[in-house]
């Protein structure tokens, strides 16, 4: 990141101080728990990504650090009513807002930042921007429907995971990508480049979030280890591991995944059986993968100290402990 942050630090500090202007509200509940889950940590990748992106394609004027907040809201909001969906407890290694506020508050809160995002969209008034960001927040809700629909289902091929993690994950940093696109009045080619760009970064960014629930400490990863085999989310890893694995060790696979707690027995089995496969190896190799495919779509650009910081920002999805 340390590229990136010596081009868009000192925007990235003022995305800040956006996020709590744009948190104004006359119900302090709504800021409290907003201001919470935003300083909470994360590596602002969603707004970086808008500042980078409008910057790659020549933007100097005053409008990205706002939509760079709005992209940034879009996200926390998704994230206050997933963790009420997983029933989680941890987030970047603190407790979730669900947690502290309980799910009734961490729903309303999140629907109030959603909220917030389309009227600071509306505001900027740019019906190009507002188009790719509203279709980005009906798939996201859509990814979310469909990776209910796929929870502990075995025979998910990994097509269908790439398409969860597209529309779940993805396409946010996608759609930041493009808003800066548009605010650099950048060519239609360009601006699917980086459209594209992003994408295939999101997909890096999820398939390494994969691995690290199996792998990481509870401390590296800032939530619960194990949390996605809990929750019935078969993920690549395991995707991977199940198309390899023999008929007996699928059924204990299936077995610990039907149950609804899992007990540290039941995760080191199943850990073991990815391990013997390559399930992590072979993710990392996929994250690796499309790491490539993003500093292809780069090259269409100029080359640059922008160029360069995005390239290292996708070198980073795979490197990163969270």
């Amino acid at each position: 990141m340390d590229a990136a942050l010596a081009l868009i630090g000192e925007d990235l500090k003022n995305v800040e101080l956006q996020f709590k202007k744009d948190l104004q509200s006359d119900v302090p509940l709504i800021r409290k728990v907003g201001e919470y889950v935003l300083s909470s940590g994360g590596k602002r990748i969603r707004p970086a990504l808008v500042l980078l992106a409008a910057k790659l394609c020549g933007y100097g004027g005053d409008r990205s650090v706002p939509l760079a907040s709005v992209v940034e809201f879009i996200h926390t909001a998704t994230l206050l009513h997933d963790d009420v969906v997983d029933n989680a407890n941890l987030r970047r290694g603190q407790a979730s807002a669900n947690t502290l506020w309980g799910n009734e508050a961490s729903v309303l809160v999140g629907d109030f930042l959603f909220s917030k995002s389309f009227s600071l969209m509306v505001a900027d008034g740019d019906l190009n921007i507002l188009k790719v960001l509203a279709d980005a927040t009906t798939i996201i809700a859509e990814g979310e429907v469909l990776q209910l629909v796929c929870t502990s289902d075995l025979d998910i091929t990994i097509e269908r995971y790439i398409d969860v993690v597209r529309s779940k994950t993805a396409i946010l940093l996608s759609a930041a990508c493009e808003v800066g696109a548009i605010l650099g009045g950048a060519t239609p080619e360009l601006r699917q480049a980086l459209a594209d760009y992003g994408m295939d970064l999101g997909i890096a960014f999820q398939l390494m979030d994969d691995t690290l629930d199996y792998t990481a400490s509870e401390e590296q990863f800032g939530k619960s280890i194990g949390h996605d085999l809990e929750e019935g989310k078969i993920t690549l890893p395991l995707i991977h591991t199940l198309k390899l694995c023999s008929d007996e060790e699928r059924d204990l696979v299936a077995s610990v995944v039907e149950k609804e707690l899992l007990s540290d027995e039941d995760f080191e089995q199943v850990l073991a059986l990815v391990q013997r496969y390559g399930g992590i190896e072979h993710t990392i190799e996929s994250a690796r993968e499309h790491v490539v495919l993003c500093k292809g779509h780069l090259a269409k650009f100029p080359a640059g100290p922008v160029r360069e910081a995005l390239a290292e920002l996708a070198d980073y999805v795979v490197t990163r402990v969270k």
